[in-house]
């Protein structure tokens, strides 16, 4: 019998369909396109994405993107999981495009509300005014219309979150940068953000992601290389939480282009 597998898993078909189980339900590479999370994530790091970390996404040959099956339960998904939590870095499909992949952070989920001020994020969670003076520190929480806002409230414990401080309001950078009044995330939807603030494509310009579009989280970084093509050696197999930590601390600089991108 193992024979017989070792045979069939050896020939052209049974490797075909091993690598198309693993990037239909497991794994896929992706390679981070563009800067709006730079530093956390780079310009040519390569990466695997978890594919069952919310759920099993209804399956598409790779590049192509074509669908295999039927959306059976009209959300994205052939089995539905636990949703993207507030502080993930998620993989998801331009809600305008669903041909194309994006990377951000989930900074809201359904029920939230959120604001900017001064480039400021403000979050109020769902879960209302205790939860956030049972959780956030006195010095970052603010009352408006007696719902209590934490004031930028995953620069500390996310260190790659920041703004560029060449962006200011000279009348030719979008003002969705800088303000943006109070909104309540649908219920099942995610406001997502670059974490290079002031140069991010994102849910402040296009709207929130719904769960049908989200299709896993960043796994590992399995390699890496600049403009020039050399190689990044330390991000070699790093996971983003071990990218994360060893930025904690550190002052590092942080080459900005112009742009939303």
């Amino acid at each position: 019998m193992f024979g017989k597998i070792y045979r069939w898993s050896s020939s052209w078909t049974g490797t075909i369909v091993i690598v198309l189980t693993i990037i239909f339900f497991v794994a896929q590479a992706f390679v981070i396109p563009s800067g709006s999370m730079k530093n956390t994530l780079l310009i040519g790091d390569m990466l695997f994405v978890k594919k069952f970390s919310y759920g099993i996404p209804t399956p598409r040959i790779p590049w192509l993107e074509v669908k295999i099956l039927p959306d059976f339960n009209d959300n994205g998904h052939l089995i539905e999981g636990p949703k993207p939590e507030r502080g993930d870095i998620v993989v998801f499909r331009y809600p305008k495009n669903d041909d194309i992949h994006y990377v951000k952070r989930c900074v809201a989920v359904g029920g939230d509300i959120i604001a900017l001020k001064d480039k400021h994020l403000l979050l109020h969670p769902k879960e209302g005014n205790e939860y956030v003076k049972s959780n956030y520190p006195e010095d970052r929480i603010v009352e408006a219309d007696g719902k209590y806002f934490v004031v930028d409230p995953y620069k500390i414990d996310h260190p790659g979150i920041h703004n560029d401080p060449n962006v200011t309001r000279d009348g030719s950078q979008p003002y969705q940068l800088f303000d943006m009044l109070p909104i309540q995330i649908p219920e099942g939807e995610f406001f997502m953000m670059g974490d290079n603030r002031d140069h991010s494509n994102d849910s402040r310009f296009w709207g929130t992601v719904p769960y049908k579009f989200v299709v896993g989280k960043p796994w590992f970084v399995y390699f890496s290389w600049d403009k020039n093509k050399v190689i990044r050696w330390d991000r070699v197999f790093s996971t983003v939480e071990t990218i994360e930590n060893n930025m904690i601390g550190k002052d590092v600089e942080i080459k900005h282009e112009e742009g939303i991108y």
